[in-house]
């Protein structure tokens, strides 16, 4: 497995110039704002193939409120089932719980069974929320403590 790097931002710009090759037809280029690795950079991290190309990414934080908040995962579709997700989860909470995290947190769109899946896998509980967006949209929440 390559090494976990902080993320850059080219590599930002690398990942939403091919985000098709992460999320098929799905369009999640308002999930990649550059306040991610400008701001909240030091939670921001990605893995490399061996030409310096990004094959997976977190983007998260850790909240005033001491939650480490993993806004999104992506893993490039032909580097799937290899433990990059969960290596980028292991790390994110290594920094989460050195910046005085509790708990983890992460959503999804209900019918997303594959995150659900494997957000469970990862010992988080699933709850579905109506109306958790600002468009009064539901979202599944992951909840996992820190002990």
């Amino acid at each position: 497995m390559p090494p976990i790097r902080l993320a850059t931002i080219e590599d930002l710009q690398a990942i939403v110039a091919s985000l098709g090759e992460f999320w098929g037809g799905r369009d999640t280029a308002a999930l990649h704002h550059a306040l991610f690795v400008h701001e909240l950079g030091d939670t921001a991290l990605v893995f490399h193939d061996d030409g310096g190309y990004p094959i997976a990414y977190l983007l998260g934080f850790v909240t005033p409120a001491r939650v480490g908040y993993v806004h999104v995962v992506g893993v490039r579709e032909d580097h799937r089932r290899g433990g990059l997700a969960r290596a980028l989860y292991e790390e994110f909470e290594s920094l989460a719980r050195a910046r005085g995290a509790m708990a983890l947190k992460a959503i999804t769109r209900p019918g997303n069974h594959a995150s659900v899946a494997f957000h469970r896998a990862l010992g988080f509980a699933a709850s579905e929320h109506a109306g958790y967006t600002a468009s009064g949209e539901p979202r599944v929440v992951f909840w996992r403590e820190l002990g």
